[in-house]
C-alpha cells in the first residue's frame, strides 16, 4: 500500500499578481488578434465621413489681404513724431482692430452698403423684411432684422492674423463663389471707410475742443501773470536767485562758520578730555619736550647703582646713606616737574575747549536769528513760486494745444484725399472651387478617427477580457512554470483541431462518428482505432508542431525534478482546457521512448479515453475499486505501442469516495511495479475534487490552462486548492495557444515550416 507523499519542499505561496514588464509587442498582438473589430470600426466611420461629403452642401472661400498700420501712409502723417505713449498702444492697437473686423457694427454697414437684403442667395426670405408686404413696421422690427442680418456676415467671416507681419487675411464663406468674393471685398471696403469717417469725425470734434481751450487758457494766464506781479510788489520780492539773495547768501555764510566752529569745538573738547584721562606720566612725557623723561632715565640711573652697590656694601654705610639721599631727592624732584607740566597742559587746553564752546554759542544765536529771517523770505516766496509755476504750467499747456490744433487742421485738409492707414494687398477673387467639403480631409479625419475609437475598442475590450491567454501570463498570475505551450491546430491547413475534443462544458461528450468530430487526412470518420482524433496525433502525426510540442512537454517533465518521475496527474481548472488531450499524447510520447506507460481515465463522472482509443468501457478502474475485478483485468493493451489503457468502467455514485480509497492506493501500487510511467486523466478541479486526491497520490500535477479559455480568478483560485492540499504542481501547460496571442507566433510558424519541410518525403506511419 502507498502512503500519501508528502508535498515538494519548494512549494510555491500565494504571490501577489506583480505588475508585467511592458512590451510593445504585447500592443500589437492585442491589435492583430482583434484587428477585425480595428478595421469594422475604421471602415464604418470612414463610410459615414464619405456618406457626409455627398451630403454636405457645397461651400466657398474668398480672401482679402489687408496692411493695417499704425498712421495713415501719406506724407503729413510720416512727418508726425513718434511718441512713447504710441508704443505702449501698439500693443493693443492690432488686437482692437481684428475685433472690429469682426463686430455686428461694421456687419450691418456691409449688409447696407453690399444691399444684402435684397440678395436671394444671402437672404432667400427677404420678403419677410421690414418694407415688405405685411403690417406695420417699427424702428425695433428694423434694427432687429437688420441685427439678423449681420450676425449671418458674421457666421461665415474670418480674421487669420499673419504671424510677425502687419497684414491680416480677411475670409468669407459662402454657398457660391460670387458670394464669397462680394462680401470678403465687401468688408475689406467698409472697414477702410469706417476707419476714415470715424477718424475725420474725431479730428473735427478735437479741433472745436482745441479752439474753445486755447481761447480759455490766454484768458487764464493773463489773470496769473497779473496776480504774481502785485504779490510781488507787495512782498517786496525781486529775486529768489541764491546768488542775488543777500539773506540767502549770509545764511549760508553762517552755515559754513557754523560747521567749522563745530567741529574745531569737538577737537578741542576731545583733547582736553583725552589729557584728562591720560596718566600723569604720559601727559608729562608728551609735554615736556624730552626733561621728564632725561629726569627720569638719570633716576633710573641711581637706583641701579645703589642696587648694585648693596650686594657689596651695607645700607648704613655713609656713601649708601648719601646715595640714598640723592635717590630720595631725585624722585621728589621728577614728581614737582610732571606735576607742574601736567598741570599747565591741561589748563591751556581747557581754555581752548571753552574758547572754541563760546564762539560755536555765539554763531548758533546768529544763525537762529537769520532762519527767522530766510524763514520770513520763503514764506512768502513759496506764494510767489506758486502763482510762477502755474502761469508756467499753463504756458507749456497752450504751446501743445497750439501745436495739436495745427495738426488737426492739416488732418482735416487731408479729408478730401480720402487717406487710411489701411491697405488692400490682394483683393479676394472669385474661387475656381468648393473650400468645403473636402473628400481627402474627410477620408482623412475618418480614417484617423476610426482607427482611434477602433483602437479604443480593441484596448477596451481587452481589458475586460479577465482570461489567461500567453505563457506570460501564466507565470505572472500563477506564478508556474511553462513546461510548455501547445499551439492551436484547430485553424491549421492540416485541419487538426480540439472542437470535436473539448467541449463547452464539462461533461458534454461526443460519440464515434458523430458529426463535427475532427479526424486526420485519409481516415474515415467514426474508424475503431481512434486515427481521426486530435487525441492520438502525436501517435499517427508525429512531424507536426503539435507533436513536437507534446514531446516538449515530455522532456520538461522529465527534467522537472531529479528524482525519477512515475506518476503525473493531467487537470485543469474548468472543462474544455485540453486536458484530456495532453493526458492522451503526453501517455503516447512516453511511450513512444520505448517505455511501458499506463494510462488511466480517473474522470468517474463523465469517461471518454475508451471511446478515444475504441475499446470497452464494461470493465475498469470502478470494478477494480470496488473489489469486483483484479488488475489483470483493467490494464488493457492499445493500438499504440508500449501504451497501456484503464477506462473508467461504470460511471459510481460516488466517485471521490472511490479514489481517495485503499484500493486506489493499492491500484497506484500496482501500476507503480508494472509500468515505468502512469498518467491519470482526471476531472478538472473546480467542479470536484477527484484530481486534489489523485494529485496527493502521485508524483505531481501538470494543470492545464486553455489560452484564452479561463479567467484568471478561476485559474489563480485552482492553483490555490492544490497548494491548500499541499499538492505538487510541476507546472503548466499552455493549451489551444494562437499565434496572436503572444510574442510566441512568429516563433511557432517558424517551427511549424522547419517540421513541415522536414517531412517532405518522410514515408507516413503506418
Amino acid at each position: 500500500m502507498v502512503a500519501r507523499r508528502p508535498a515538494a519542499p519548494d512549494k510555491i505561496g500565494f504571490e501577489v499578481e506583480p505588475e508585467s514588464e511592458f512590451h510593445i509587442s504585447q500592443w500589437l498582438g492585442v491589435v492583430r488578434r482583434r484587428r477585425l473589430l480595428l478595421i469594422l470600426v475604421a471602415g464604418l466611420v470612414a463610410a459615414i465621413s464619405i456618406v457626409l461629403y455627398f451630403m454636405t452642401p457645397r461651400q466657398y472661400r474668398a480672401t482679402t489681404v489687408l496692411q493695417i498700420e499704425r498712421r495713415p501712409t501719406s506724407a503729413a502723417a510720416m512727418q508726425q513724431p513718434m511718441q512713447i505713449d504710441d508704443w505702449f498702444d501698439a500693443q493693443s492697437f492690432y488686437p482692437t482692430q481684428y475685433r472690429l473686423l469682426q463686430s455686428r457694427g461694421l456687419a450691418e454697414r456691409v449688409v447696407k452698403n453690399l444691399r444684402l437684403a435684397d440678395d436671394p442667395v444671402f437672404n432667400p426670405g427677404r420678403s419677410r423684411l421690414p418694407g415688405g408686404s405685411g403690417g406695420a413696421v417699427t424702428a425695433s422690427d428694423d434694427a432687429a432684422t437688420l441685427a439678423g442680418l449681420a450676425y449671418g456676415v458674421l457666421g461665415g467671416l474670418e480674421v487669420n492674423p499673419i504671424r510677425n507681419t502687419r497684414l491680416v487675411e480677411v475670409s468669407y464663406v459662402a454657398t457660391t463663389p460670387e458670394l464669397a468674393a462680394r462680401i470678403a471685398n465687401g468688408v475689406a471696403d467698409t472697414y477702410i471707410d469706417w476707419g476714415v469717417e470715424t477718424r475725420f469725425a474725431t479730428v473735427g470734434k478735437a479741433s472745436t475742443f482745441l479752439t474753445s481751450q486755447i481761447e480759455a487758457l490766454k484768458q487764464e494766464i493773463q489773470d496769473k501773470e497779473a496776480q504774481l506781479q502785485a504779490y510781488s510788489r507787495r512782498s517786496d520780492i525781486v529775486a529768489l536767485d541764491p546768488s542775488s539773495n543777500v539773506t540767502l547768501q549770509r545764511l549760508e555764510g553762517l552755515n559754513k562758520d557754523y560747521v567749522g566752529a563745530m567741529s574745531e569745538r569737538i577737537g578741542k573738547e576731545a583733547h582736553y578730555k583725552e589729557l584728562a584721562n591720560t596718566p600723569d606720566d604720559m601727559v608729562a612725557d608728551t609735554v615736556s619736550g624730552g626733561l621728564v623723561t632725561q629726569l627720569r632715565g638719570e633716576q633710573l640711573k641711581l637706583e641701579r647703582d645703589y642696587a648694585t652697590k648693596l650686594n657689596t656694601y651695607k645700607p648704613e654705610w655713609p656713601a649708601m646713606q648719601e646715595l640714598k639721599a640723592q635717590i630720595d631727592k631725585g624722585r621728589q624732584h621728577l614728581g614737582n616737574v610732571t606735576k607742574e607740566m601736567v598741570g599747565k597742559a591741561r589748563d591751556s587746553a581747557r581754555a581752548e575747549y571753552q574758547g572754541a564752546l563760546r564762539r560755536e554759542e555765539a554763531l548758533v544765536a546768529e544763525l537762529t536769528r537769520q532762519k527767522s529771517d530766510a524763514m520770513q523770505l520763503n514764506s512768502a516766496a513759496v506764494e510767489y513760486n506758486n502763482l510762477k509755476v502755474e502761469v508756467s504750467t499753463r504756458r507749456t499747456l497752450l504751446d501743445e494745444l497750439v501745436r495739436k490744433q495745427s495738426e488737426t487742421e492739416v488732418a482735416s485738409r487731408l479729408q478730401g484725399t480720402h487717406d487710411s492707414n489701411i491697405v488692400v494687398v490682394d483683393r479676394a477673387l472669385v474661387p475656381g472651387g468648393p473650400y468645403r467639403p473636402s473628400l481627402r480631409r474627410n477620408l482623412g479625419l475618418g480614417l484617423v478617427l476610426g482607427l482611434a475609437l477602433g483602437l479604443g475598442f480593441v484596448f477596451f475590450l481587452e481589458y475586460l477580457d479577465r482570461s489567461v491567454k500567453t505563457a506570460e501570463d501564466v507565470d505572472r498570475i500563477l506564478s508556474l512554470p511553462v513546461l510548455a505551450v501547445i499551439p492551436d491546430v484547430a485553424r491549421s491547413r492540416n485541419g487538426y483541431g480540439y472542437g470535436g475534443s473539448y467541449g463547452y462544458g464539462y461533461g458534454q461528450r461526443r460519440g464515434k462518428g458523430q458529426p463535427g468530430r475532427p479526424t486526420l487526412a485519409g481516415q474515415r470518420p467514426g474508424g475503431d482505432s481512434g486515427a481521426g482524433q486530435i487525441e492520438l496525433v502525436s501517435h499517427f502525426k508525429p512531424r507536426l508542431a503539435v507533436s513536437e510540442a507534446y514531446r516538449s512537454l515530455r522532456t520538461a517533465l522529465l527534467l522537472s525534478t531529479t528524482n525519477r518521475l512515475k506518476s503525473v496527474v493531467v487537470t485543469s481548472a474548468i472543462p474544455g482546457e485540453g486536458k484530456t488531450s495532453t493526458a492522451v499524447n503526453l501517455a503516447v510520447v512516453l511511450a513512444q521512448l520505448g517505455r511501458q506507460v499506463l494510462l488511466v481515465d480517473a474522470d468517474l463522472r463523465k469517461p471518454r479515453l475508451h471511446e478515444i482509443f475504441g475499446v470497452s468501457n464494461r470493465l475498469g478502474l470502478v470494478n477494480f475499486l470496488t473489489g469486483s475485478a483484479d488488475e489483470t483485468g483493467i490494464f488493457l493493451r492499445t493500438s499504440v505501442p508500449n501504451l497501456y489503457l484503464t477506462p473508467t468502467g461504470p460511471v459510481p455514485p460516488n466517485p471521490s469516495e472511490l479514489l481517495s480509497s485503499e484500493r486506489m492506493m493499492d491500484l497506484v501500487a500496482v501500476a507503480y511495479q508494472r509500468f515505468e510511467n502512469v498518467v491519470f486523466d482526471s476531472p478538472p478541479i473546480l467542479p470536484v475534487t477527484d484530481a486534489t486526491l489523485l494529485g496527493a497520490m502521485s508524483d505531481g500535477v501538470v494543470l492545464c490552462v486553455g489560452s484564452g479559455m479561463v479567467l484568471r480568478e478561476d485559474a489563480r483560485t485552482c492553483r490555490q486548492r492544490l497548494q491548500l492540499s499541499e499538492v505538487r504542481i510541476l507546472g503548466a501547460a499552455l493549451n489551444r495557444f494562437r499565434e496572436h496571442h503572444g510574442r510566441y507566433g512568429k516563433r511557432y510558424r517558424a517551427y511549424q515550416k522547419y517540421v513541415d519541410d522536414a517531412a517532405v518525403g518522410a514515408s507516413p506511419r503506418a
